[in-house]
């Protein structure tokens, strides 16, 4: 069905005036004048009215804080954002005073503290989102820093020694699919060394109590993983349990030698398992739960194990008493998600993040004698009522082939129908949870759109045959499911099945696309963000260090059956189907997904007649992390959404 995009009057909320967004028939055969301004490269996006500024504004300004580990003195240490990006706080006592301690253009984050003395930490830190991280030793008494990872290449993972003495984590480089493992003491660069040439992506994940043994994880797929103990002085490297095909999830390691650790084996779900390296028996912990175990930390007296479920999307702290196999409920919390989960050195409080719907996220500390939860942080809103936010409602649809698949849904208040976005997350292997989000409550309380976030098939959470499920040959099943979505919506009385929009990033972004080329006359618009555009230049162009993990998902474009596929269900070559608006927003600097895949697509989107805006930011990677780019990049989404939600 041929629309014709019109004006502005129409808009629900009178954002925005008329003559702005006026496009005349034919307009998009021509491709828009690209406008630099600052680090922006904008085509085809109309000039923001001040009235959108303002009212995003108040979104866009709502704060969060994570939780980043406890300090010698009993204070905490927190990521968030009072400036362009986010950097490493202080906090000294509950809703105290945030001293800020890293000051950079740049995002700083990961911030791990020195074992013992907790004296110092280490942060991670790109340039321009090109995810080459570098990490730096900061000194909590004098404030100085140490940079002593190697400029030019990636690193991270990085795990202290029990006496604060070593660092180990990993480093790549971009045109090589294996990662090595190094160590150093981070105040002395010129200690770095290399104790493994890794084969493929290897990290560390514990050092045995005497120093003398690392625990390694390597990871190919969700679905399948490794575990390896290492003698760092001979290099000596020993498979965990070599013979089964499971997925492993962190590790560290008992008294007895043994590894606590949570696998899939024998389950649908990763269940907290302790094994033996020497004999590989194998032990579980957790025998009954039907949901995956997250966020596992030791307590430092080894008798308590802190974890979190994944139920359906929202998190539940729970503890396991190593003794007696005995779990027993944390706190109790509204549904929400849980993480940065960590004992103080005493093991008497337990700290972590913790942020729902309604809440932008922030630090709370737990008394595990007392059981008295408080929260140590109190992250602005941007002048927002908080009562005013939504909550999700968890619904199931059918789908094609008769399965069920989860979708979380925001409704506004009032009377429908209601124009719907429908937010399509990345990964594959991911999947949408119901955390803080100001632009779905902008959508809904601003633009009065109903938000539905679907977990199609191959997202995680619901079990390991599910995230299969959209594998390789069957990655065109997981569009089907947006189009059985599209179905149910158009059922119900409360959603306006003739206004919906996709939106998406990453491989969110190739839904996106691959929905437009499906669904062209039952969508009225498509939002890609660094979304993947053709599978096969995708995987030529992905940096090295992450091409063989994605193919084990998209499969393997170098096998000429699977290429042929791929060619065969790529956007990109079906751009003469798309019919409706889209709006490309990409990241020069993205390593994971290249700047060529939306530019291509671009290309191919306007030569086929069709509107298209882009947004590409020459300091960002895979997603705008600098809030003056959010800013814009949410203000020209709203024009875009309410253009072609009120098209008449």
């Amino acid at each position: 069905m041929k629309r014709t995009i019109l004006i502005g009057a129409a808009s629900a909320l009178g954002l925005l005036a008329g003559p702005a967004l006026a496009q005349e028939e034919g307009a998009a055969d021509a491709a828009p004048e690209r406008i630099e301004r600052g680090n922006l490269v904008i085509e085809g996006i109309p000039e923001i009215p001040q009235s959108v500024k303002d009212r995003r504004q108040l979104y866009e300004n709502a704060r969060s804080a994570g939780f980043n580990g406890f300090t010698a003195d009993g204070g905490v240490l927190i990521a968030t954002r009072f400036g362009e990006v986010a950097q490493i706080h202080k906090v000294d006592a509950p809703m105290g005073a945030r001293k800020q301690l890293t000051f950079y253009d740049e995002p700083v984050g990961g911030a791990s503290i020195r074992e013992g003395s907790r004296d110092a930490f280490i942060f991670s830190k790109d340039t321009g989102g090109d995810e080459f991280y570098q990490g730096w030793l900061y000194d909590l008494a004098s404030g100085e820093t140490v940079n002593f990872t190697e400029e030019g290449t990636r690193n991270g993972s990085y795990l202290w020694s029990d006496d604060g003495e070593r660092v180990a984590w990993f480093r790549s480089t971009a045109a090589e699919p294996d990662w090595d493992i190094l160590m150093a003491n981070p105040e002395s660069p010129d200690s770095r060394e290399v104790v493994l040439e890794g084969d493929g992506a290897m990290y560390p994940l514990d050092f045995a109590a005497d120093g003398q043994t690392l625990l390694i994880g390597k990871y190919e797929s969700i679905n399948r993983s490794h575990l390896y103990t290492l003698d760092p002085q001979t290099g000596e490297l020993d498979e965990i349990r070599p013979e089964v095909e499971v997925a492993w999830g962190g590790g560290e390691f008992l008294p007895d030698g043994r590894v606590l650790s949570v696998s899939d084996e024998d389950s649908q779900f990763q269940r907290i398992v302790a094994v033996d390296p020497a004999t590989d028996e194998i032990e579980v912990l957790t025998p009954d739960i039907e949901w995956d175990v997250e966020n596992i930390v030791l307590s430092p007296d080894n008798r308590t194990v802190a974890y979190t479920l994944n139920e359906g999307g929202t998190e539940t702290l729970y503890f396991l008493d190593l003794e007696t196999g005995e779990s027993r409920n944390g706190p109790d919390l509204p549904a929400g998600l849980i993480s940065s989960v960590d004992f103080d050195d005493d093991g008497d409080r337990l700290g972590f993040s913790f942020s729902s719907a309604t809440s932008s996220g922030d630090v709370w500390v737990l008394d595990m004698e007392s059981g008295e939860l408080t929260r140590w942080t109190d992250s602005e809103l941007g002048g927002l009522d908080a009562d005013s936010f939504v909550e999700p409602e968890l619904v199931k649809f059918e789908s094609f082939d008769g399965r069920e698949i989860p979708a979380w849904v925001y409704e506004p208040a009032g009377e429908g129908p209601h124009p719907v976005i429908v937010y399509i997350h990345g990964g594959p292997e991911g999947q949408y949870r119901p955390g803080f989000s100001s632009t779905f409550q902008y959508w809904v309380n601003e633009l009065g759109a109903a938000v539905i976030a679907p977990n199609v098939r191959g997202s995680s959470g619901y079990g390991k045959d599910y995230v299969r499920l959209d594998n390789a040959m069957l990655r065109k099943d997981s569009v089907k499911d947006i189009g059985a979505l599209l179905d149910w919506i158009g059922g119900r009385a409360a959603f306006d099945s003739d206004r919906v929009v996709v939106y998406g990033g990453s491989y969110g972004g190739y839904m996106v696309l691959a929905s437009a080329v499906d669904y062209s006359d039952r969508l009225a618009g498509a939002v890609d963000i660094v979304g993947i555009s053709n599978f096969v230049t995708f995987l030529e162009n992905t940096k090295g260090y992450r091409r063989d993990l994605r193919r084990a998902e998209y499969g393997d474009e170098r096998d000429p059956e699977m290429r042929a596929y791929l060619e065969e269900i790529a956007p990109l070559n079906q751009a003469d189907k798309i019919r409706v608006p889209l709006f490309i927003i990409q990241g020069a600097n993205d390593p994971r997904v290249p700047a060529s895949e939306a530019e291509q697509m671009l290309e191919a989107a306007r030569e086929n007649g069709v509107e298209a805006w882009y947004l590409l930011a020459m300091d960002e990677g895979h997603g705008f992390r600098k809030k003056s780019n959010r800013d814009y990049q949410s203000e020209a989404e709203t024009l875009f959404l309410d253009k072609v939600l009120n098209a008449q």
